[in-house]
Protein backbone atom coordinates (compact mmCIF):
# COMPACT_ATOMS: atom_id res chain seq x y z
CA UNK A 1 0.00 0.00 0.00
CA UNK A 2 2.89 2.37 0.88
CA UNK A 3 4.74 1.53 -2.45
CA UNK A 4 2.03 2.10 -4.17
CA UNK A 5 1.14 5.57 -2.86
CA UNK A 6 4.76 5.86 -3.38
CA UNK A 7 4.77 5.22 -7.02
CA UNK A 8 1.64 7.69 -7.38
CA UNK A 9 3.44 10.48 -5.77
CA UNK A 10 6.52 9.88 -8.19
CA UNK A 11 4.34 9.32 -11.12
CA UNK A 12 2.55 12.80 -10.18
CA UNK A 13 5.72 14.54 -9.71
CA UNK A 14 6.89 13.54 -13.02
CA UNK A 15 4.03 14.91 -14.63
CA UNK A 16 3.90 17.68 -13.03
CA UNK A 17 7.63 18.06 -13.87
CA UNK A 18 6.85 17.40 -17.57
CA UNK A 19 4.16 19.70 -17.52
CA UNK A 20 5.88 22.92 -16.33
CA UNK A 21 8.75 22.23 -19.04
CA UNK A 22 5.86 21.71 -22.00
CA UNK A 23 4.74 25.02 -20.49
CA UNK A 24 7.71 27.01 -20.22
CA UNK A 25 9.20 25.71 -23.73
CA UNK A 26 5.64 26.63 -25.72
CA UNK A 27 5.52 30.24 -23.56
CA UNK A 28 9.42 30.48 -24.74
CA UNK A 29 8.44 29.81 -28.44
CA UNK A 30 5.62 31.69 -28.98
CA UNK A 31 7.07 34.72 -27.80
CA UNK A 32 10.30 34.42 -30.36
CA UNK A 33 7.06 33.71 -32.68
CA UNK A 34 5.39 36.58 -31.73
CA UNK A 35 8.43 38.94 -31.74
CA UNK A 36 9.69 37.68 -35.58
CA UNK A 37 6.05 37.71 -36.91
CA UNK A 38 5.30 39.56 -39.76
CA UNK A 39 4.08 43.39 -39.82
CA UNK A 40 1.67 43.89 -42.24
CA UNK A 41 2.64 46.08 -45.38
CA UNK A 42 0.59 49.71 -45.34
CA UNK A 43 -0.65 51.04 -48.16
CA UNK A 44 0.80 54.53 -49.17
CA UNK A 45 -2.85 55.79 -50.23
CA UNK A 46 -4.57 55.37 -47.03
CA UNK A 47 -4.38 57.07 -43.77
CA UNK A 48 -1.88 55.57 -41.15
CA UNK A 49 -3.71 55.69 -37.63
CA UNK A 50 -0.15 54.96 -34.58
CA UNK A 51 -2.40 55.84 -31.57
CA UNK A 52 -0.41 59.40 -31.62
CA UNK A 53 -0.28 60.32 -34.44
CA UNK A 54 -2.43 60.39 -37.76
CA UNK A 55 -0.33 59.84 -40.90
CA UNK A 56 -1.15 60.56 -44.44
CA UNK A 57 2.01 59.52 -46.71
CA UNK A 58 2.06 62.41 -49.60
CA UNK A 59 5.29 61.96 -51.56
CA UNK A 60 8.98 60.59 -51.74
CA UNK A 61 12.07 61.99 -53.98
CA UNK A 62 14.95 62.54 -54.21
CA UNK A 63 16.80 65.95 -54.58
CA UNK A 64 19.87 67.50 -55.05
CA UNK A 65 18.84 71.46 -54.17
CA UNK A 66 21.55 73.13 -51.74
CA UNK A 67 18.98 73.71 -49.41
CA UNK A 68 15.73 71.34 -49.00
CA UNK A 69 13.38 73.00 -46.93
CA UNK A 70 16.12 75.00 -45.10
CA UNK A 71 18.44 72.24 -44.23
CA UNK A 72 21.55 72.36 -45.70
CA UNK A 73 23.53 69.72 -48.22
CA UNK A 74 26.91 69.66 -49.08
CA UNK A 75 27.76 70.37 -52.41
CA UNK A 76 27.10 67.49 -55.25
CA UNK A 77 24.96 65.50 -52.26
CA UNK A 78 21.72 64.30 -52.85
CA UNK A 79 18.66 63.63 -49.50
CA UNK A 80 16.09 61.33 -49.66
CA UNK A 81 12.87 63.39 -49.22
CA UNK A 82 9.24 61.75 -47.60
CA UNK A 83 6.29 64.36 -47.60
CA UNK A 84 3.69 63.35 -45.23
CA UNK A 85 0.45 64.90 -43.46
CA UNK A 86 0.66 64.25 -39.62
CA UNK A 87 -2.02 64.95 -37.70
CA UNK A 88 -1.31 64.95 -33.35
CA UNK A 89 -4.03 62.75 -32.15
CA UNK A 90 -3.47 63.53 -28.59
CA UNK A 91 -4.56 66.27 -26.11
CA UNK A 92 -1.34 68.09 -25.92
CA UNK A 93 1.55 69.68 -28.06
CA UNK A 94 4.22 67.45 -28.72
CA UNK A 95 7.37 66.40 -30.97
CA UNK A 96 7.28 62.63 -30.03
CA UNK A 97 8.09 61.59 -33.70
CA UNK A 98 11.57 60.73 -33.67
CA UNK A 99 10.88 57.21 -33.60
CA UNK A 100 8.11 57.28 -35.51
CA UNK A 101 9.06 56.51 -39.12
CA UNK A 102 12.65 54.16 -39.71
CA UNK A 103 14.10 53.94 -42.71
CA UNK A 104 14.92 50.39 -44.07
CA UNK A 105 17.14 51.27 -46.92
CA UNK A 106 20.76 49.81 -47.75
CA UNK A 107 21.77 53.00 -48.39
CA UNK A 108 20.83 54.58 -45.27
CA UNK A 109 22.63 53.71 -42.19
CA UNK A 110 19.77 52.85 -39.20
CA UNK A 111 21.76 55.08 -36.73
CA UNK A 112 21.39 58.21 -38.82
CA UNK A 113 18.42 60.11 -37.81
CA UNK A 114 16.35 62.19 -40.41
CA UNK A 115 15.95 65.96 -40.51
CA UNK A 116 12.21 66.36 -39.75
CA UNK A 117 11.13 69.81 -40.58
CA UNK A 118 7.58 71.76 -41.15
CA UNK A 119 7.26 71.90 -44.50
CA UNK A 120 5.47 75.59 -44.61
CA UNK A 121 8.07 77.68 -42.75
CA UNK A 122 11.01 75.08 -42.14
CA UNK A 123 10.73 75.37 -39.06
CA UNK A 124 13.68 71.91 -37.38
CA UNK A 125 11.58 69.66 -35.36
CA UNK A 126 8.73 71.56 -34.32
CA UNK A 127 5.90 70.84 -31.64
CA UNK A 128 2.84 69.64 -33.31
CA UNK A 129 -0.49 70.90 -32.03
CA UNK A 130 -3.69 68.82 -31.04
CA UNK A 131 -5.76 68.24 -33.93
CA UNK A 132 -3.90 70.60 -36.45
CA UNK A 133 -2.95 68.81 -39.46
CA UNK A 134 1.00 69.94 -40.62
CA UNK A 135 2.83 68.69 -43.43
CA UNK A 136 6.20 67.43 -42.47
CA UNK A 137 9.41 66.20 -44.19
CA UNK A 138 11.67 63.83 -43.31
CA UNK A 139 15.12 64.20 -44.77
CA UNK A 140 17.51 61.65 -44.60
CA UNK A 141 21.36 62.29 -46.69
CA UNK A 142 22.05 59.93 -48.90
CA UNK A 143 25.62 58.69 -49.28
CA UNK A 144 28.12 59.91 -51.78
CA UNK A 145 27.82 58.03 -54.86
CA UNK A 146 24.47 56.22 -53.87
CA UNK A 147 22.34 55.49 -56.66
CA UNK A 148 18.66 56.88 -56.22
CA UNK A 149 16.21 54.09 -54.87
CA UNK A 150 12.82 52.96 -56.71
CA UNK A 151 10.80 53.21 -53.36
CA UNK A 152 11.39 54.28 -49.83
CA UNK A 153 11.06 51.49 -47.36
CA UNK A 154 10.27 52.35 -44.13
CA UNK A 155 8.81 51.09 -40.35
CA UNK A 156 6.51 53.00 -38.77
CA UNK A 157 5.84 52.51 -35.49
CA UNK A 158 3.73 53.05 -32.25
CA UNK A 159 3.26 53.50 -29.16
CA UNK A 160 0.99 52.79 -25.80
CA UNK A 161 -0.60 55.43 -23.51
CA UNK A 162 0.14 54.68 -19.97
CA UNK A 163 -1.59 56.08 -17.06
CA UNK A 164 1.90 55.76 -15.09
CA UNK A 165 4.65 54.29 -16.27
CA UNK A 166 6.43 52.04 -14.29
CA UNK A 167 10.11 54.92 -13.45
CA UNK A 168 8.64 57.58 -12.24
CA UNK A 169 4.43 57.09 -12.32
CA UNK A 170 3.77 59.68 -15.12
CA UNK A 171 1.66 59.28 -18.09
CA UNK A 172 3.16 59.20 -21.38
CA UNK A 173 3.33 57.35 -23.97
CA UNK A 174 5.85 54.27 -24.50
CA UNK A 175 6.87 50.72 -25.64
CA UNK A 176 7.56 51.76 -29.41
CA UNK A 177 6.96 48.67 -31.86
CA UNK A 178 6.42 48.44 -35.21
CA UNK A 179 2.52 48.51 -36.48
CA UNK A 180 3.64 48.09 -40.37
CA UNK A 181 5.83 48.52 -42.92
CA UNK A 182 5.27 51.25 -45.68
CA UNK A 183 6.63 50.95 -49.15
CA UNK A 184 6.83 54.83 -50.92
CA UNK A 185 7.52 55.04 -55.28
CA UNK A 186 10.51 57.70 -55.40
CA UNK A 187 9.69 60.17 -58.09
CA UNK A 188 11.45 63.39 -59.74
CA UNK A 189 12.15 66.01 -57.42
CA UNK A 190 9.51 68.76 -57.70
CA UNK A 191 9.70 71.95 -59.23
CA UNK A 192 9.40 74.33 -56.62
CA UNK A 193 12.82 73.73 -55.47
CA UNK A 194 11.88 72.43 -51.98
CA UNK A 195 12.02 75.32 -49.92
CA UNK A 196 14.74 77.79 -50.50
CA UNK A 197 15.92 79.43 -46.91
Amino acid sequence: MLESARSRLKAWAAAGIGTAAAIAVAGVLGAFEARHAQVPVLAPANPIETGQWLLQPVKAYVSSEKYIYGTLRKPGAKALVFELDMTNRTATSTKDYFELLQANQPTIDPATKPYIVLTRDGTLSPELHPGMTERMAYIWDLPDGAAVPASLDLNVMSKIYKQRDNLYGLPGWFNPSAIGTLDVPVGPAPDNAEGQP
